[in-house]
C-alpha cells in the first residue's frame, strides 16, 4: 500500500486556497482517532468499579489502587522504548501491536478471579497503551488532510472524549458486572484494530533510529527536568483523586460514581482544548500554570476538610477536572519547547518521569486511608501539588529562558477557532 497523499485545498470564489474542514479527514485519521478515544477511556474506566472489585475479589482499597499504579508505572517505563520500537518497525505496526496488547490484556483482566491477576493484566494494558499513544498523534498528523494545528486539535478532542466517557462507560457496563468494562474495552479495541489495519496505509520507519539512552540524555536539560518534576507532583494529586474519590463516596452507586467522574472528565476535556489557550494568551504560560496548580492544591485541601461530606467530595472531583485540563495542556506544550532535542525524545523523557513518579500516588493515598482516615489521602495529594507549585516558582527563570530559546511557537493556533466553527 502507498503512504498518505497530500491533498490540495479547494479554491474559494476569490481564487485563494480555502483550508479544508477539520471534519473532512481520510478514513485512516478517523480510525486512529476512534482508537484514541477507546485508549484514553482506560484512565477513568475502573473508577466506578473500584469498590465493586474490592468487594467481589475480597481486596483492600490499597490493593485495588494498584490497578492505577501498575497501569501507569508500566506505561511510564514503556515510554522509553516506544520510540526505539516505532523508529525500527514503523508507526502502523507499533499502533497495531499496542492495540493487540490492550485487547488481550483487557479480556484476560475481565476473566480473572483474583485482584493480583487483574493488576498484572492491567500492567499489560499500560504497555499496549504506551505503544499506541506514543505514535497515535504523529500518525494522525501525517495522515491528516488539513493543517498540523487541525490534526493536533483532533487528537486533543479524541483524548478529551475518551477521558470524559471512560467513567460513564465503566459505570454502565459495571452495573452488569465488574468484568463488563474490561470486556467492553476489548471489543471496542478489536473494532479499532480492524479499522486501523484496513484504512491506515503502511508507514515504514522514518528518521533516525533512537536509543534507550536518548530520553535520559534529554533530562540533562534543566528546564525539561524541572517540568518533569512538576508533572510528578501534580500527578500524585491527580491519581490520589482518582483512587480515593470513589471510596469517599460510600453511598454512591456504580453509576453515581460514573456520573461524578464523567463531570470531571468533561471539564478536563473542555478546559484543555478551549480554556487553556485563552488563559495562556492572556497571562502567559508560567503564571497561569502556577495559579492553576495552586487552585488544584486548594481544591484537594477542601476535599480533605470535607471528606465526610459527599457533596463536597463530588464538587471537588468535578472542579479538579478544570484545573487538570489547563495544567495538562500547558505542561505538555512547555515540554515540547523546553529542551533542544527531538520532540519524541522529549516526550518519552517527560512521560517516563511523570508516570513512573506519579504511579505511587494511588497506593500511598489508600494506604493512608486504611491506616489513618479518609481525610489523609486528600491532604497527601494537596501537599504533593503544593510542592509542584514551589518547583514551578523556583524554576521559573530556567523554564522561561528555555521556552524563549525554543524556535517552536507557543500558544493558540487558528485550529482552535476552526474547530469551534466546524462543530457549531
Amino acid at each position: 500500500m502507498t503512504g498518505p497523499t497530500t491533498r490540495t485545498a479547494p479554491a474559494d470564489s476569490t481564487g485563494t486556497s480555502a483550508a479544508p474542514s477539520i471534519l473532512r479527514q481520510p478514513r485512516a485519521v478517523w480510525a486512529v482517532a476512534f482508537a484514541c478515544v477507546i485508549a484514553f477511556m482506560g484512565i477513568g474506566l475502573v473508577d466506578p468499579i473500584l469498590k465493586e472489585i474490592a468487594a467481589q475479589l475480597r481486596a483492600t482499597p490499597s490493593q485495588v489502587s494498584l490497578l492505577f499504579t501498575s497501569y501507569m508505572a508500566v506505561m511510564g517505563v514503556s515510554m522509553l522504548v516506544t520510540g526505539v520500537v516505532s523508529s525500527r518497525i514503523g508507526p502502523k505496526r507499533t499502533l497495531l501491536a499496542g492495540l493487540a496488547l490492550i485487547i488481550v490484556s483487557a479480556a484476560l483482566a475481565g476473566m480473572s478471579d483474583s485482584v493480583g491477576a487483574v493488576i498484572g493484566f492491567r500492567a499489560g494494558w499500560g504497555l499496549g497503551n504506551a505503544l499506541f499513544v506514543a505514535t497515535a498523534l504523529a500518525t494522525i498528523v501525517s495522515a491528516s488532510a488539513g493543517s498540523v494545528g487541525q490534526a493536533i486539535i483532533l487528537f486533543e478532542a479524541a483524548l478529551g472524549l475518551g477521558i470524559a466517557s471512560g467513567p460513564l462507560i465503566g459505570g454502565v457496563l459495571g452495573q452488569v458486572s465488574w468484568r463488563g468494562p474490561f470486556f467492553g474495552v476489548s471489543v471496542l479495541m478489536t473494532i479499532a484494530l480492524v479499522a486501523t489495519a484496513f484504512f491506515l496505509p503502511s508507514t515504514p520507519p522514518t528518521g533516525r533510529p533512537t536509543s534507550l539512552l536518548d530520553p535520559f540524555r534529554a533530562l540533562r536539560h534543566r528546564a525539561l527536568l524541572l517540568l518533569a518534576l512538576v508533572a510528578i507532583f501534580y500527578n500524585l494529586g491527580f491519581f490520589t483523586l482518582m483512587a480515593a474519590g470513589p471510596f469517599a463516596l460510600p453511598s454512591y452507586s456504580i453509576m453515581g460514581i460514573g456520573w461524578t467522574f464523567f463531570g470531571w472528565g468533561l471539564l478536563l476535556a473542555l478546559t484543555s482544548v478551549w480554556l487553556a489557550p485563552v488563559l495562556q494568551r492572556r497571562f502567559g504560560t508560567l503564571p497561569t500554570l502556577t495559579a492553576v496548580l495552586a487552585l488544584f492544591a486548594l481544591d484537594l485541601a477542601a476535599m480533605a476538610l470535607g471528606a465526610d461530606h459527599e457533596p463536597v467530595v463530588t464538587a471537588g472531583i468535578a472542579l479538579a477536572g478544570a484545573f487538570l485540563g489547563v495544567t495538562n495542556t500547558l505542561v505538555t506544550e512547555a515540554v515540547m519547547g523546553a529542551a533542544p532535542v527531538e520532540r519524541p525524545v522529549a516526550s518519552a523523557a517527560y512521560s517516563f518521569v511523570r508516570f513512573t513518579g506519579g504511579a505511587v500516588g494511588p497506593f500511598v493515598a489508600l494506604k493512608l486511608a486504611e491506616r489513618v482516615d479518609l481525610h489523609a489521602p486528600f491532604w497527601f495529594g494537596a501537599g504533593a501539588v503544593a510542592v509542584g507549585v514551589a518547583v514551578v516558582a523556583l524554576g521559573a527563570r530556567t523554564i522561561a529562558a528555555a521556552l524563549d530559546r525554543s524556535p517552536a511557537p507557543h500558544g493558540v493556533t487558528e485550529a482552535e477557532s476552526e474547530l469551534v466553527g466546524d462543530l457549531a
